[in-house]
């Protein structure tokens, strides 16, 4: 089936099977290889990417689902030099092996994207106002990656730490601790 990707900007034009993920399509068609395969069921995080703005775990995604949209990878969000988010991660020790980093940052991307218009979560006490990044908020949003390492807490400083220079909400005391 013919159908146009268009993924960190530039466009793919593929003759794949209606079947393939878009998360195969990406590594195996396109070579970006950033995402990772991790439990190909949709609960580690590993494929996340983000489609127009929005993040999905692309193992559970068709491929030709997605033609015209804008898809955004962990290398699109590095094209220029590392993004100020990636940049944190390291600063902060936020990986080990590095396995789930290109979906941590893809996920924390589109999350505090979430969080800057106001979309509540499962545990937001207000459905309506601004939401603060408090501990159980950022757990909630993050929830769908899994860290085999343990990082959470240079991924919840790295997460925090850009938060807090692009002023989302964040709960001061957390922060400190």
């Amino acid at each position: 089936m013919q159908t146009t990707l268009t993924v960190n900007g530039r466009n793919h034009e593929l003759d794949i099977d209606p079947r393939v993920t878009l998360l195969d399509a990406l590594r195996d068609q396109i070579g970006l290889t950033g995402s990772k395969k991790g439990c190909d069921h949709g609960q580690c995080g590993a494929c996340t990417v983000l489609v127009d703005g929005r993040r999905i775990n692309a193992c559970l995604s068709l491929a030709v689902m997605h033609d015209g949209d804008s898809i955004t990878t962990v290398e699109g969000l590095a094209e220029g030099g590392a993004s100020a988010l990636q940049k944190a991660f390291v600063a902060h020790d936020g990986m080990q092996c590095g396995y789930c980093t290109p979906g941590q940052v893809c996920s924390a991307t589109g999350m505090l994207e979430e969080v800057s218009a106001g979309w509540p979560s499962h545990v937001s006490d207000d459905l309506e106002g601004p939401v603060t990044l408090s501990h159980a908020e950022l757990s909630e949003r993050m929830s769908g990656n899994l860290c085999r390492c343990s990082c959470y807490p240079g991924i919840n400083a790295a997460i925090r730490e850009i938060a807090d220079e692009t002023r989302q909400p964040i709960d001061q005391q957390e922060a400190a601790e």
